[in-house]
Parts: C-alpha cells; sequence; structure tokens
C-alpha cells in the first residue's frame, strides 16, 4: 500500500531527494504502523515527537490504511 508522509522544520532534511512540496510516497505492506513508517523513512526516532493521520494525531502504533497522508514533526520550541 502507499501513504504520503509530509515532512515538517529540521526533519525535512531526511526526505529523499526526489520528494516535492516536502511530501513522499511511500511503499508499505498492508497493517503497517505509523512506527514502520518512521523506519522506513530511517528518521531519528528521538526527533519526531508529533504524528498525525489524516489531520489527528495518532500513536506511533497506529495502524495505516492506504492512501493515507501522515504529518511528521519534530518538537518546538518556543513559548
Amino acid at each position: 500500500m502507499q501513504v504520503q508522509a509530509r515532512l515538517f522544520a529540521t526533519l525535512r532534511n531526511h526526505l529523499p531527494e526526489d520528494a516535492t512540496d516536502h511530501t513522499t510516497q511511500v511503499e508499505l505492506p498492508e497493517g503497517a504502523t505509523v512506527e514502520d513508517l518512521l523506519e522506513k523513512l530511517e528518521l531519528p526516532k528521538d526527533e519526531v515527537r508529533v504524528t498525525m493521520v489524516n489531520g489527528r494525531a495518532r500513536p506511533r502504533e497506529w495502524e495505516l490504511e492506504p492512501d493515507d497522508e501522515v504529518g511528521i514533526f519534530p518538537a518546538v520550541g518556543g513559548g
């Protein structure tokens, strides 16, 4: 199945060269989770703070569906 991954802020540095608009299509097996997606993208786990699936915050154990859109965010500073 394919999902769309959009990386934000400093995580954009980990996108493949063919990514457009900070987004990449990723092929995953059926039943894959957000965690599986992070591993496939080779993202540093300690840098990922928030994952959104189709606009809703979801845990890393969340099972993905074909054509899901996953936003991946690092920790955000400020106050």
